[in-house]
């Protein structure tokens, strides 16, 4: 599972070749602590495995450049993240990879960043990928002194001299996993009837190990104006455009609407401000029925809003989503009795994942290149056909579609409805 972000910025100050910016990158990314770290083998636990630093790192193994045809330079650059999205990141090396695109016209340029999902959550990734960015660098310089520690990851992977115990609270999570699983699994099927008739079958699919992505821009200030008249947050509203989205494009389609509401996993971080570079992995989430089968605008928002509120009164931790992400950190030993369980029921669970994922505030730039826009980019979970990410920045939200390529071979098309929706929503308020 990886996730990952495509960044677009404007050309270098002075008219400089964007190749430039290679060794940048190399150099940024090499100081980054978390992307020195590779998997091994372990023999204890049997089966088990360890994050260690890699003694061989060479930076240049991860970062490469590749010329795009200039045409129409946002488009290649979106198909061949899909593509580059797809391919499994080599066994043995830290498992990150980037990207810089060049052969723009006006001498702009991409960088596409690509981790996988052991390596961090969401919010750990932003903090990675900040770091090549030049204000974030600065600051880095700034502090000085010595290099800190490669600290390992905290998921499914035991550092080295916590293997045992490491596994026994990791089992330990998979008993807790299946306790809660079999109680919300039952609920779900009592509610709704998803064993024998999926809620969304235009979102479920077999994996055919294929990646599409697609972007869509939308004006913050409009996305607010929403919420000050409809109150609630910009993430209810946000919620309610890509449930909109989803009606329009299966209508556009031709496709029947499904019986039940598709349900949305919307992960929530529990990592606490100031949390150490260590933490790694600290997700649990949310289910919401995004309101598909909602004809009227303003009901859905209604909906998504009331629904929420509800999540946010019962907690993260206390429903069917913190199984679906804790089955993404268990250890492989205990994957061997509990990736059926996992498996079925993320199928079961959820339909779609949906993320916020928020960025600095403040302009960021690459060697003084301004970034114009960044496209998160969410991990695709096995017998899921779309994850939906959005990132605020500079007035905008950034949003970034990856399907299943042979599921959702007409991605581009959910990608305009996105804005087609936020201008009904409006009109209804």
């Amino acid at each position: 599972m990886h996730l990952g972000a495509l960044a677009h910025f404007g050309p270098l100050p002075g008219g400089g070749r964007p190749s430039a910016v290679l060794d940048l990158l190399g150099s940024r990314a090499a100081a980054i602590p978390r992307l020195r770290m590779r998997v091994r083998d372990v023999l204890l636990p049997v089966g088990g495995a360890a994050w260690s630093n890699d003694p061989q790192f060479d930076v240049g193994r991860h970062v490469r450049e590749i010329a795009l045809p200039g045409a129409d330079f946002d488009a290649e650059s979106a198909r061949l993240a899909g593509e580059l999205m797809e391919r499994p990141v080599e066994r043995g090396l830290p498992p990150w990879e980037m990207y810089l695109l060049t052969g723009a016209p006006d001498g702009s340029f991409a960088v596409l960043v690509k981790l996988h999902h052991a390596l961090a959550d969401g919010m750990r990734a932003v903090a990675i990928g900040a770091g090549i960015f030049d204000e974030i660098a600065a600051v880095a310089r700034r502090a000085g002194g010595r290099r800190p520690r490669a600290v390992p990851p905290r998921s499914w992977l035991p550092g080295p001299g916590r293997l045992v115990g490491a596994a026994r609270e990791r089992i330990g999570d998979l008993g807790r996993a299946v306790e809660v699983g079999a109680s919300v699994v039952g609920a779900s099927v009592a509610r709704a009837g998803r064993l024998d008739e999926p809620a969304a079958t235009a979102l479920a699919a077999d994996s055919s190990g294929t990646r599409r992505v697609a972007t869509a821009v939308l004006d913050l200030e409009r996305v607010h104006q929403v919420r000050r008249t409809s109150g609630g947050t910009a993430n209810d509203v946000l919620l309610a455009v890509v449930a909109g989205a989803l009606r329009r494009w299966l209508d556009e389609r031709g496709a029947p609407l499904p019986g039940a509401d598709p349900r949305a996993l919307v992960p929530v971080s529990r990592r606490r401000p100031g949390s150490p570079a260590g933490s790694g992995n600290s997700l649990s989430a949310y289910l919401l029925a995004l309101p598909v089968t909602e004809p009227d605008p303003a009901a859905r928002l209604a909906a998504v809003r009331r629904d929420m509120d509800r999540n946010k009164a019962d907690g993260p931790m206390r429903g069917a989503g913190a199984l679906a992400v804790l089955a993404d950190q268990l250890p492989p030993l205990a994957h061997r009795f509990g990736a059926p369980l996992a498996s079925g029921a993320a199928r079961l669970l959820f339909d779609v994942l949906v993320t916020n994922v928020p960025l600095p505030r403040s302009a960021l730039s690459l060697g003084g290149a301004p970034l114009r826009t960044l496209f998160p980019m969410a991990p695709l979970a096995r017998g899921q056909a779309l994850a939906v990410a959005m990132s605020p920045y500079g007035g905008r939200v950034h949003v970034g579609l990856v399907a299943d390529g042979k599921a959702v071979p007409d991605l581009d098309a959910l990608a305009a409805a996105l804005s087609d929706e936020l201008e009904l929503l409006e009109k209804a308020h």
